[in-house]
Order: C-alpha cells, then sequence, then structure tokens
C-alpha cells in the first residue's frame, strides 16, 4: 500500500465522520477541492469536480445548514439525514481512496465511510432529540453551531491534513461511544 493510498483513506474517513454532522458540507468541500484541481478523484466520481456538482452541492449546503436552526425541522431532517449518511459516508470513502482493488475499495468505503458517518450522524440526532426534550428545541441552534463547526473543521483537516483528520475522528468517536454508553439504559441486576 503506497503513502498515497493510505493518504486517500485517511482523507474519505474524515470526510465521511463530517458527512456524520452534516451531509452535504463534506461534499461541497471535496467537489470544490476537485474543481480548483486541489484533489483528483477515482476516474469514474470525477463529475463531483465539475461545476453543476459544485453549485449544486454548495447551494444543498447552504439549505441544510440553515434548515438545521428552525427548532423541530431539524428533527425531521435527522431522520433523512441518517440513512442519507451513510450513503454520501460510503461515496466519499469509493471517491477518495487511490489505487486499490474495487472489492477492498467497496468494502472500507462501506464499512469505515458508511459506518463512521452513520455512527455520528446517529449520536447527534439522539442529542438533538435530547435537547429537544429537555429545552423545548431552544437549546437546537447550540447543537447545530456546534455540529456544523465541527463539519468544517474536520473536512478542512481532512482535505489538507488528512493524518490530522484521522485523529480527530478517533477522538469524536471515542466520545460518541463515551456518550453512548452513558445514556445506555442499565442492566438490573
Amino acid at each position: 500500500m503506497t503513502y498515497e493510498t493510505i493518504i486517500s483513506i485517511f482523507l474519505g474517513i474524515g470526510l465521511a465522520a463530517s458527512v456524520g454532522f452534516r451531509v452535504f458540507l463534506p461534499l461541497f468541500a471535496l467537489s470544490l477541492a476537485a474543481y480548483f484541481g486541489d484533489f483528483n478523484l477515482n476516474e469514474s466520481w470525477e463529475w463531483i469536480g465539475s461545476l453543476p456538482a459544485v453549485l449544486t452541492l454548495g447551494v444543498a449546503m447552504l439549505i441544510e445548514i440553515f434548515a438545521y436552526f428552525v427548532p423541530f425541522v431539524d428533527n425531521l431532517l435527522d431522520s433523512i439525514s441518517v440513512p442519507l449518511a451513510a450513503i454520501a459516508g460510503t461515496a466519499v470513502m469509493v471517491s477518495t481512496v487511490a489505487d486499490l482493488d474495487p472489492v477492498l475499495t467497496w468494502s472500507l468505503a462501506i464499512i469505515a465511510g458508511g459506518g463512521t458517518a452513520t455512527a455520528i450522524k446517529s449520536a447527534g440526532a439522539a442529542g438533538r432529540l435530547t435537547s429537544t426534550a429537555t429545552t423545548g428545541g431552544l437549546g437546537n441552534p447550540v447543537v447545530s453551531t456546534v455540529e456544523t463547526g465541527t463539519a468544517a473543521v474536520v473536512t478542512a483537516a481532512s482535505i489538507f491534513f488528512p493524518v490530522l483528520a484521522i485523529i480527530l475522528v478517533i477522538v469524536i468517536l471515542s466520545f460518541v461511544f463515551w456518550i453512548y454508553r452513558k445514556l445506555r439504559p442499565r442492566k438490573k441486576s
């Protein structure tokens, strides 16, 4: 496995983690980076770097970000975004991974890309439901701001510093699993 392949895997996992916070922000950033030639995508995914893709993903990103600031609409979006995050997380992995056998690429994309995005999106959706239940939705814009900021930081790190992105993903997933263990109902003995 070459250095370029490892970096492309790190990039894909970092972007997949970002998809768990905001589906379209990392896709837009990847599209923009490919459009300006900062990153080469797999041949069958080069369309992501086209101007129509940049514009479409940019509009989708803005709509998604602003919609998450509307209480109760954000909960509706989460119900749609969990399966969408799995698909988008898989797609960003497939589009970025270089020089691997297609079977290995797709396996890695489904497990690492889709799995990471789904775990983070599911935890975020649970957090938003908790915020809605405890604050009547008034705390949700704070949750949305943190999620959008985290998506932006992890996306930027993924594109410009993929090794740092992997460290951030490990920290985020550790936090997600820690929260999950805290919130999980205890078995009565």
